[in-house]
């Protein structure tokens, strides 16, 4: 065999499509390996470059693979895709496969950091807390609608029906019988649990917040915490990956869509793009932070304030979710210390206008 350089690998539960190629981008290997035998294949070959799309047990086989002494880049699918020989229309294992290979040998191409297990671990918790909140929230609109059959209907609000639910499953006035009471409130002891389940993670995202340095730093932010810290700092791994603020900021989506051409700028909505849950809790943040910084007088909240009256509230929460974003890039990629009255240094013309 041919000295292998570069392996793009096509994951899956049980079997997996590699292609190999040489130095000279020759292909030698293209051949599909069962899960049991994946990394025996790998231990055989001298080190080399492996490519992976940053999918489900991507990481576990990136962990592993580097044990074995071989230097391996997750790829984002999204960045993978346009590679694929035939587009979207002629999928399979195999194009896959040579599509992530090609894609790795792109000289100016971005990689997904390996997380480590208890960076993985971090993110089981907040993902078991997001499917049960997610949970909840299904049950709490099953219940309102159940009882709004009957003519019983309770205020909006989470809060609000918690507080009045059992009263009115246990009235006698309205129209339920016996096995619809029976039933609702077995959905109202559902609800209990979750909430109880979801008790439970918050206390142990807050632990995982409170002992972590780099998330307590974060938290210094107003408007980041606990939750969004621990997300934050398990979510970017390495946020020296990014060169700017505003590249971290586009990987979570919180940039304009651009549509520009022969010179004119044309900007639309922010993409989207990236982890969807911490650009949520980002969000999340910038609302609270919008919100209280009239009672505050620091530059930040000044900024805030005076944007927030020139554009209203729904543009200036984008706004302060991307200022957040490059503020925890400072942190988390510089090592420094949020300071709210921090000025950015103006060089060159910038200075002297």
């Amino acid at each position: 065999m041919e000295t292998i350089t570069r392996v793009g690998v096509d994951l899956a539960k049980n079997v997996m499509q590699i292609h190999a190629v040489d130095g000279m981008e020759h292909v030698v290997v293209r051949k599909a390996v069962r899960r049991e035998h994946f990394l025996s294949w790998f231990a055989n070959l001298q080190p080399c470059l492996v490519a992976m799309e940053a999918c489900s047990a991507a990481h576990y086989w990136a962990r592993r693979l580097r044990a074995l002494g071989h230097q391996v880049r997750l790829l984002p699918p999204q960045f993978v895709a346009p590679y694929r020989k035939g587009g979207a229309q002629t999928k399979n294992d195999a194009q896959d496969a040579e599509a992530v290979c090609e894609a790795a040998g792109r000289p100016n191409m971005r990689f997904v950091p390996v997380k480590s297990p208890a960076q993985q671990s971090v993110l089981v918790l907040h993902r078991m807390r997001t499917g049960f909140v997610e949970e909840r929230t299904a049950l709490v609109n099953r219940l309102r609608g159940l009882l709004g059959e009957f003519g019983v209907f309770l205020p909006q609000g989470i809060n609000q029906l918690r507080k009045h639910l059992v009263e009115h499953i246990e009235d006698g006035n309205n129209e339920l019988n016996g096995q619809a009471r029976q039933a609702l409130m077995r959905g109202w002891a559902q609800w209990q649990t979750l909430d109880d389940e979801i008790s439970w993670l918050d206390r142990q995202i807050g632990d995982h917040a409170k002992h972590d340095s780099q998330a307590q730093r974060c938290m210094e932010l107003c408007g980041v915490g606990t939750v969004t810290a621990s997300a934050a700092v398990a979510t970017i791994v390495d946020a020296a990956q990014f060169k700017n603020g505003r590249q971290m900021a586009a990987w979570l989506g919180l940039v304009p869509k651009q549509n520009s051409s022969d010179g004119k700028q044309r900007l639309g909505r922010i993409t989207r793009q990236g982890n969807d849950y911490l650009r949520t809790l980002l969000f999340q943040g910038a609302r609270s932070a919008v919100l209280t910084a009239p009672r505050r007088n620091d530059r930040l909240s000044r900024w805030i304030v005076q944007l927030q009256a020139r554009v209203g509230y729904s543009r200036t929460r984008v706004a302060v979710a991307n200022k957040h974003a490059r503020v925890l890039w400072a942190v988390l990629a510089r090592g420094e210390r949020f300071d709210p009255s921090h000025a950015p240094a103006r060089h060159g013309g910038a200075a002297s206008a």
